[in-house]
């Protein structure tokens, strides 16, 4: 089995990505799959083609988007894609959509489809909080979100595919407001391994109620 696991290069005047550089620090190998590492561009435009390349690349049979959401505590498990770009501020390469659907032709939403209370269960099971989380924004998280499942939907309907936001690393931090959420790079990489475990060890997922109440 194989898993590709991108992460998003630095954007909003960061000097480093907490997604892809946790990424970096995953082992080559989690519970038996073989682990691909991807970094790709924080574009509109650009992000969807990147993934693409590497599942026609590498062949997966589970694709993993991880991301950066500055603000949350944890690491947080994304339940629904929608098909809308609203960018508060540019891109790294100044696109800037305003109500505009991801895919013209897609449908309204799409859910992803790794087993995401699996997923959470198995990391707090190692001590480490995660949540479910109802929204992945309107920016590009959720674009590459929605492309990745309308891409499995629609032309990869071997692949397994969801998305993962992960908060602010330890150094971003500095210089920020004091009580800023954050978490070092190697709880958040420890947080992707067990989520990643999950994922490849349950094709279904399990019941119960992880996520939050609003």
């Amino acid at each position: 089995m194989k898993v590709l696991v991108t992460g998003f290069d630095p954007f909003g005047g960061e000097a480093v990505n907490p997604a892809f550089e946790a990424v970096k620090l995953l082992p080559c190998e989690i519970a038996g799959a073989e682990i691909i590492k991807l970094e790709i561009p924080t574009v509109f435009s650009k992000c969807g083609p990147a993934v693409e390349a590497g599942i026609q690349k590498y062949e997966p049979d589970i694709v993993i988007n991880v991301g950066q959401a500055g603000g949350r505590s944890c690491v947080t498990i994304e339940q629904v894609a929608v098909n809308l770009a609203e960018a508060r501020i540019p891109d790294n390469d100044g696109e800037q959509p305003s109500g505009e659907p991801v895919q013209k032709d897609g449908a309204p939403a799409y859910y992803p489809t790794i087993p995401v209370k699996a997923i959470v269960k198995n990391v707090r099971d190692h001590g480490i909080p995660c949540h479910i989380s109802y929204t992945a924004g309107t920016y590009v998280c959720n674009c590459i979100m929605y492309n990745v499942l309308h891409m499995a939907a629609t032309k990869y309907s071997n692949i397994r595919a969801g998305f993962i936001h992960v908060p602010f690393a330890a150094q971003q931090a500095v210089g920020k407001p004091n009580g800023t959420p954050f978490m070092s790079l190697e709880m958040i990489a420890d947080s992707l391994k067990y989520a990643i475990e999950a994922a490849v060890k349950n094709e279904k997922d399990i019941t119960g109620i992880m996520g939050e109440t609003h």
